[in-house]
């Protein structure tokens, strides 16, 4: 095969396309959906490596989690950074006024949350056109990816989630659990646990395009051929995502309700409707950046003083005391005796727990150490 990489990979694709899946197919397929994905992701890890350390691009992570905002240029990623955290990041009217990263710090129900304002991308960024590969290692740095489209170019969200998967980025995608590990002998040894909707050929033909002709695979609750071969590659970010519509004090309410229509069923869920300009639906979508980050608040009570209601500590949904421990002093699992909890999590009122306490959302928390 001769030509460019995006040559190269266009003629897979279209070889893909012009050939109809079935079992005598699908072992065929596979190989070449392997191929493809090895030519982007080889691409892709060309493409950081190449970016590492670019002035400008390089931004340390603070608060408790990093958003990243990923649109067009020009759809309002400055004024939306702008008005949710007063950083200032230069706005105008024309593409590509933001060439590095601006990062604000936004204060919300407790949490201290980094948003990056990041220069647009655009079609073929994953292959590393425009400041692509700049952008895109930052976006796999993220916590969350708030998807920025304006109603007048809502149909941009179906290439910038192609840009995204291109680049190894899986959003709101759960991860596949599939175990593979290499031997020296034996070929290809496949189990499974529930149905396997895989045959044996299909699983060797994918495996064999990163040389894996030994290996034992152990596949969980099924799997796709795109999920064996990210699982194979294992440079796949699983990251949660959703989508906000900025500029929409510009159009119709009817438009409104059509464009809030068509992006709820491409993408399975609601977007947060808004303008930047003039702070229209900016409390929702900060209880939206919140609540896809998974966070919950945990208040903290220490031995024999009051408990500090006012300003919780911010941690993932399914933390456990242990997680608690460790974000507060690095040294407190070590000395940990045993904590107290009182609310949602308890069985009863300041129920004595160990480490693997699982939290919820407002418990009352109180760690006891070891001095």
């Amino acid at each position: 095969m001769t030509g460019s990489l995006e040559e190269q990979i266009k003629e897979l694709e279209d070889e893909i396309r012009n050939t109809s899946y079935n079992k005598a197919t699908s072992k065929h397929i596979g190989r070449v959906k392997a191929k493809i994905a090895r030519l982007k992701d080889d691409a892709v890890t060309r493409a950081m490596h190449s970016a590492g350390g670019t002035d400008g691009f390089s931004v340390k992570k603070s608060g408790d989690a990093t958003v990243v905002l990923v649109g067009f240029p020009s759809v309002g990623k400055s004024t939306l950074l702008n008005t949710l955290t007063g950083t200032h990041s230069a706005v105008a009217s024309y593409s590509f006024t933001t060439t590095t990263v601006v990062p604000g710090a936004m204060e919300h129900r407790g949490a201290k949350i980094q948003i990056l304002d990041i220069p647009g991308l655009i079609a073929g960024a994953a292959m590393g056109k425009g400041r692509g590969k700049e952008v895109i290692s930052v976006v796999r740095g993220a916590d969350l990816i708030l998807i920025l489209v304006d109603v007048f170019n809502e149909k941009h969200l179906d290439v910038l989630l192609r840009e995204l998967y291109d680049a190894g980025i899986r959003a709101n995608c759960k991860k596949p659990d599939i175990t593979i590990k290499k031997t020296s002998y034996g070929g290809v040894r496949v189990s499974a646990v529930g149905e396997l909707t895989l045959e044996d050929d299909e699983i060797r033909a994918i495996l064999s395009e990163q040389k894996m002709m030994n290996a034992d695979v152990l596949i969980r609750g099924g799997a796709s051929q795109d999920d064996l071969i990210d699982a194979m590659l294992g440079s796949r970010i699983y990251v949660p995502a959703f989508v906000a519509v900025n500029k929409v004090d510009l159009v119709e309410k009817s438009t409104y309700r059509e464009i809030e229509e068509d992006l709820t069923e491409r993408f399975s869920e609601p977007p947060v409707m808004i303008s930047a300009q003039t702070g229209y639906h900016m409390d929702e979508l900060k209880d939206a950046i919140f609540d896809h980050l998974g966070f919950m608040r945990v208040y903290m009570k220490p031995q024999g003083g009051e408990a500090d209601l006012e300003e919780p500590l911010i941690i993932f949904r399914n933390s456990t005391v242990e997680d608690v421990s460790r974000k507060l002093h690095k040294d407190f699992v070590e000395r940990f005796r045993y904590a107290r909890v009182w609310g949602k999590s308890a069985k009863h009122q300041g129920q004595r727990v160990g480490l693997n306490h699982r939290l919820a959302d407002g418990d009352l928390l109180s760690i006891i150490i070891r001095h």
